[in-house]
């Protein structure tokens, strides 16, 4: 037997607000694994994921294997638009959603962390965060605006994640990431910039992977994931659609379960992948290797 063993290690998993998308899987199969898990929430969605969990309206999905309920160490606040305090608008300062929250930048959850754990407190950080503002728009109608906002929340956040929680890691530590398989080709419909920002994340997790690794020891990968209807995801508007397409066209034509995703996640994240760094893992039903379509993505033609 050779277990996914994540026992004594802390992973914070930044962009959980339900339990309906990739996060929470991830941070499942972590505390799976045996680590303790702590999330980071969107400020705006905390108070409904808070509410979740004091109505016990997540019951059923905190059930695990073993007959206990998932449970995290922290639920802290978090913005990864902004490296620090300081460079919160005083318009979001002011905001009902954020006005009590104290510091929910990168810095401030870092600070956090150290106050409540110690020196050193994290092994693991998984990063599932993603936000484009326009990312219904075709490229050719983005704004720079909304370009850019893409590629700050998606990507730079990472960047920002590392300089920020690197240090803070015990040697050997794990950083991962969410990316799309639109970073290397055209899906119509994923627009506002996003596909640049996943280009972009993938591209700095390269980098990273070689600056983290020879200044602490970190590994840094991401998983390309295939598409997940989600509640996040409907954003996009053609969610259900992209699913239907790939499903009917991968080489197992099923549809992504957010277990898939999270199991790759502890394995990524745990001494078995040790030799894993600056990678894209596809975790997708191999539809990336895919040069042709199959099948249309109608109700008839799609495999059950």
């Amino acid at each position: 037997m050779l277990p996914i063993d994540l026992t004594g290690k802390r992973a914070l998993v930044a962009g959980v607000a339900d339990d309906n998308g990739f996060g929470w899987a991830i941070a499942k199969a972590f505390a799976e694994a045996g680590a303790s898990v702590c999330v980071a929430t969107w400020p705006p969605a905390l108070n409904i994921f808070l509410n979740l969990f004091e109505r016990g309206k997540l019951e059923e999905s905190r059930a695990m294997p073993d007959g206990s309920k998932l449970t995290f160490e922290r639920i802290y606040p978090l913005d990864a638009m902004f490296d620090a305090f300081d460079d919160v608008p005083e318009e979001v300062r002011e905001n009902k959603r954020y006005k009590d929250l104290g510091d929910y930048s990168i810095s401030g959850v870092a600070n956090r962390l150290v106050a409540d754990f110690g020196e050193q407190p994290l092994d693991i950080v998984f990063h599932s965060l993603a936000n484009g503002p326009e990312v219904k728009k075709p490229l050719l109608e983005v704004s720079r605006a909304g370009y850019l906002a893409a590629s700050s929340a998606s990507a730079y956040s990472l960047v920002s994640m590392v300089q920020r929680l690197g240090p803070l890691m015990r040697q050997g530590g794990a950083f991962c990431s969410l990316t799309y398989m639109a970073s290397e080709k055209a899906i119509p419909g994923y627009g506002g910039g996003m596909s640049s920002a996943k280009a972009q994340l993938e591209s700095d997790t390269r980098l990273l992977a070689y600056e983290a690794g020879r200044q602490w020891g970190h590994r840094v990968n991401t998983i390309s994931a295939g598409p997940y209807a989600s509640r996040a995801a409907s954003a996009i508007g053609i969610i259900e659609n992209m699913v239907k397409y790939c499903t009917a066209n991968s080489p197992i034509p099923e549809e992504l379960s957010a277990r898939e995703v999270g199991t790759t996640a502890a394995f990524l994240c745990s001494p078995l992948a040790s030799g894993i760094t600056g990678s894209t893992v596809y975790v997708d039903k191999g539809y990336h290797a895919m040069g042709m379509a199959v099948a249309p993505p109608s109700e008839d033609r799609t495999p059950r």
